[in-house]
């Protein structure tokens, strides 16, 4: 294929973007390192200060964004996550605060603008909840650019990627037996998420412990509802899926606790309810699915290994310990101990997907980028070898294959977080 469209398939056209989102975990991570006080390498002071938008706005969005123009298809969609990935760039530079920052507002309202066509091609509850989500990125970056101090913008990174992870499940959960009612359920969820992130701006202690009531609600709807009570057990790739969401939804449902029982806005509690929720609950999701989006992202395959296992639960264990034994007994040693062990974790994920992907049998033709559909299917099957295959064909079907439902027609398919179609 030689037209526009064939470009936007190219690897070589879709990496730039997510080596933008990378270097955004990075000066992440690093920042993370001097908030913990211990030796870092580039990040001063300043960036220090932007540790929480730089991992969420800078990499995480970056990598929704890249998902979401992969599943609108047009040339257009790849502007938000070009301009959320110049904010990056610019905010780890030399550059006034106010150009990274005024970029990925930029960034995260091309994002918002994303939805709009992808919403008209599926006009369900879990594209709304999404798009909720995707609205509370921008108020976020917005208030960010606006001199807000980061515990004030807590509620609203948060609410993006809790509501951006919820509609996803929902979405896989509708394919199944959910009722409308459940689905009714989910998106009162998300309305009060939005609510408690505007009265944590009146109120804040107030509008944290309305958080915590909504991340609770959360926590047991995708206990309940989720697919992956029962693909746990299966094996492969499923399985992993599985353990880490059930993993994720018991940390989300600590960060609930924790604000709904106090509400604090800083110290220990504060420290572990914000970790508890980006790292035990949102990196534990990105962990889940990177073998069944990046391929489709990338176009390259990255095969499941057993391997993979060890990150993932490198990264719960140190957050435990983080948590029990330096949070709850205000042991600096601990928390600093438990954050090492937390960016090992992601960085040894990082090391684990390159090698699988370096080491990946090649194929002729590059993977078809799965629907929120194909992605269940992922899920939902188990895998007689549990090893290898899982990343090779995302979102491919077979006859007889694990899924019992109806593959949707390419012009029902819809961009959700761990799902795309390209």
């Amino acid at each position: 294929m030689t037209d526009g469209r064939g470009v936007l398939t190219r690897t070589s056209f879709r990496l730039p973007f997510l080596l933008l989102g990378g270097l955004g975990l990075l000066a992440g991570l690093d920042a993370a390192l001097a908030l913990l006080g211990l030796p870092h390498v580039l990040v001063g002071a300043r960036l220090a200060d932007v540790h929480g938008p730089l991992m969420v706005l800078g990499f995480v969005g970056t990598v929704i964004g890249l998902e979401r123009s992969v599943a609108l298809g047009r040339a257009w969609g790849y502007v938000a996550p070009a301009l959320n990935g110049l904010g990056v760039l610019a905010t780890v530079s030399v550059l006034p605060d106010t150009v990274g920052a005024g970029l990925i507002v930029a960034g995260q309202l091309g994002g918002l603008l994303v939805y709009r066509p992808l919403f008209a091609r599926q006009p369900a509850v879990a594209v709304a909840v999404q798009t909720l989500g995707q609205l509370m990125a921008v108020a976020a970056a917005a208030l960010w650019l606006g001199g807000v101090p980061v515990p004030g913008l807590m509620p609203w990174l948060v609410g993006y990627l809790v509501l951006t992870i919820l509609g996803e499940r929902l979405e896989l959960a509708r394919l199944g037996a959910l009722s409308p009612r459940d689905a009714t359920t989910a998106q009162g969820i998300a309305v009060a998420v939005l609510l408690a992130a505007v009265v944590s701006l009146l109120a804040p202690d107030a509008g944290f412990t309305l958080l915590g009531a909504a991340l609770l609600a959360a926590a047991l709807w995708l206990a309940v509802k989720d697919v992956a009570r029962h693909t746990v057990r299966s094996t492969g790739l499923p399985r992993f899926i599985a353990v880490c969401l059930l993993a994720g939804y018991v940390w989300l449902g600590v960060a609930g606790a924790v604000w709904f029982l106090g509400g604090q806005v800083e110290g220990r509690a504060y420290d572990a309810a914000a970790h508890a929720l980006f790292l035990g609950f949102v990196i534990s999701m990105v962990m889940a699915h990177a073998p069944v989006i990046m391929p489709a992202v990338l176009r390259r395959p990255l095969p499941y290994r057993r391997a993979f296992l060890v990150p993932a639960g490198l990264l719960h264990i140190t957050l435990a310990f983080r948590l029990a034994v330096g949070d709850a007994r205000d042991l600096e040693w601990a928390v600093q101990a438990g954050g090492v062990g937390n960016i090992v974790s992601v960085l040894l994920f990082v090391a684990v997907a390159i090698w699988s992907t370096l080491t990946a049998r090649t194929t002729t033709t590059a993977p078809p980028a799965p629907s929120s559909s194909s992605t269940r299917g992922q899920e939902s099957g188990s895998r007689r070898d549990g090893e290898g295959r899982g990343g090779e064909e995302p979102g491919s079907r077979r006859e007889g294959g694990p899924s019992r439902e109806r593959a949707p027609r390419r012009d029902e398919r819809v961009s959700t977080s761990y799902g795309a179609s390209s």
